[in-house]
């Protein structure tokens, strides 16, 4: 009696073990990630937006491409960043310069005459918010010198390179390759052998420029292109390996896919169940709607849901890549 008292004991414990974890497995797939643009004037997408906050539902934030149009460490719009996430050593992405304030200028030409040389946006983000900064290439060597020259802990700039992973709270992020230049202007090298560079018209190189997949704990996988072309790795790596539901795309043309290209690389290549439009170059919205030729060639153009990123407006996705409010 006490053998079928204990194995009913047991089927009991394991139905209701069952239970909580098909409960717990629903509420993470529940939670949502979301995703705030941090672009230069409110409600817009404008020339040099391509900052990102990108929340995971344990309340990790990241900090992607900071660029120009973060206001420094002390932007208002920052909060808590436990990381920040650079694609590449150019200016509008790692930040040679930025905005004095959210909304200076206009959305064609904003002033972003704050200097942010030799130490980088990312870097004087990195030391006011108290966030790892997470590279791959050869990347992560030149912002460890710019967070001890900061006065900061150069270990808190963390390699992960092709192939590797890393965690920062709940997120898993790897790089994956992206086919652009990442040359390290003189005046972010700063000292005599920046103005060397300067002089001879040449930049310091970093290795090669990366993209980002980020899986979240609510199991959203999120492609961030940085700037690239059309690379065998969007479909290999990005879509066949990780089988990535969102994408965010670069849609700039002449320095990166143009409209056209991008929407190959979603239909053809990754197929996310959803895309956000970046790094645009141009005026992308007036008043909130799209104006922007290559912002509507690439709506048009794409088989799935295109989510302009207005700046200050947060988006929430599932963990299906299926944008849930904000969109």
């Amino acid at each position: 009696m006490t053998r079928i008292i204990t194995a009913r004991a047991l089927a009991v414990s394991a139905a209701l073990l069952a239970g909580t974890t098909a409960v717990d497995a629903a509420s993470a797939q529940a939670a949502e990630v979301k995703i705030t643009p941090l672009g230069s004037h409110a409600g817009e997408f404008c020339r040099f937006d391509r900052a990102l906050i990108l929340e995971d539902p344990d309340g990790t934030r990241l900090l992607y491409d900071p660029g120009r149009t973060v206001a420094g460490g002390s932007d208002p719009r920052l909060g808590k960043i436990d990381a920040v996430l650079v694609s590449h050593m150019h200016g509008d992405h790692a930040g040679d310069r930025h905005l004095p304030a959210p909304g200076a200028g206009t959305c064609a030409k904003p002033d972003v005459s704050a200097k942010a040389t030799p130490n980088t946006n990312a870097a004087n983000i990195a030391i006011a918010t108290d966030a790892k900064i997470v590279t791959g290439s050869e990347m992560p060597k030149f912002f460890a010198g710019k967070l001890k020259a900061l006065g900061g802990d150069p270990k808190k700039s963390v390699l992960v390179r092709f192939g590797a992973s890393t965690k920062v709270g709940g997120v898993t992020i790897t790089t994956v390759p992206a086919v652009h230049s990442n040359g390290v202007a003189g005046a972010m090298v700063g000292g005599d052998l920046g103005k060397m560079l300067d002089a001879a018209g040449l930049t310091a190189y970093a290795g090669p420029p990366t993209g980002y997949v980020l899986t979240f704990s609510n199991g959203l996988v999120t492609y961030l292109s940085g700037d690239t072309g059309v690379t065998a790795e969007q479909k290999t790596v990005v879509g066949d390996q990780y089988k990535t539901k969102l994408v965010v795309m670069n849609i700039g043309d002449t320095y990166t896919t143009g409209p056209m290209e991008a929407a190959f690389v979603i239909n053809d290549l990754i197929k996310p169940t959803s895309v956000i439009a970046s790094h645009a170059n141009e005026t992308g919205t007036e008043n909130g709607k799209v104006v922007g030729k290559r912002t509507l060639t690439f709506i048009k153009a794409s088989k799935v849901p295109v989510h302009v990123p207005l700046s200050g407006n947060t988006m929430s996705f599932d963990g299906s890549g299926k944008c849930t409010a904000g969109c």
